[in-house]
């Protein structure tokens, strides 16, 4: 069972993208609720209250919701740079240099005070962007480990799929993406109750588990595919 788990490409393997989806989870729970209501993953949450402030004319809040998503912008070009100079690299896989990097900023962020909560959005939200764009698959199947709406569409559609056709392969890949919705649940429910005892240093919590991904990592196949 668990080689089935981890065979083929590792950094597409179920148990990177749970605690991959645990990292998104804790971390969307902790800019709300910790780093004054901002998503670090829903860009769809902040640019529909980016544009309720515009049209309010309160532009400051405006513009504290449009940073965000322009980190998440920047994010996706950065991880797309450090792919072109680390897919040849032999010592990492290039996707474990994006987590790398990935936990060295989400460390910088416990050390943020509340009077910092913009530039730690920011950094999330950054970091964030670059975790959905290197890891989009599992076992082969899109998926995001940062939000929800792809996977329930996903775990419904394979869900209707296997109803009709009584397809065994559409019934595992149906739970397999509502496992990942509940991770996703389970860490955002994480990071609500571990904040009010570790306040910004909360966020290592994530770190913790993108070393756990990180390690999984090094027990790719050899000839891996890019």
């Amino acid at each position: 069972m668990i080689k089935d788990w981890v065979r083929g490409q590792v950094s597409e393997s179920v148990p990177t993208a749970l605690l991959l989806t645990l990292s998104g989870g804790f971390q969307d729970a902790y800019t709300y609720y910790f780093r004054d209501k901002v998503f670090a993953n829903a860009q769809t949450g902040n640019i529909v209250i980016l544009g309720y402030h515009v049209m309010e004319g309160d532009w400051n809040t405006a513009f504290r919701y449009l940073l965000p998503v322009l980190a998440f912008v920047a994010g996706i070009y950065v991880s797309e740079i450090i792919r072109e100079i680390f897919k040849e690299y032999k010592l990492l896989h290039w996707r474990q240099v994006v987590v790398l990097f990935e936990i060295f900023l989400l460390f910088l962020v416990g050390f943020f005070p509340h009077s910092m909560d913009t530039a730690a959005n920011v950094t999330i939200s950054f970091v964030c962007a670059m975790q959905v764009e290197t890891f989009r698959k599992i076992k082969g199947n899109a998926y995001a480990s940062t939000m929800c709406i792809g996977n329930l569409r996903s775990a419904t559609e394979m869900l209707f799929h296997y109803r009709h056709t009584k397809n065994r392969d559409s019934l595992e890949k149906s739970i397999r993406y509502y496992v990942i919705i509940i991770f996703f649940a389970i860490g955002a429910a994480a990071g609500c109750y571990l904040t009010p005892f570790f306040a910004e240093k909360t966020i290592w919590f994530s770190c913790g588990l993108l070393i756990a991904a990180f390690l999984i990592m090094f027990i790719e196949e050899k000839g891996e595919a890019a």
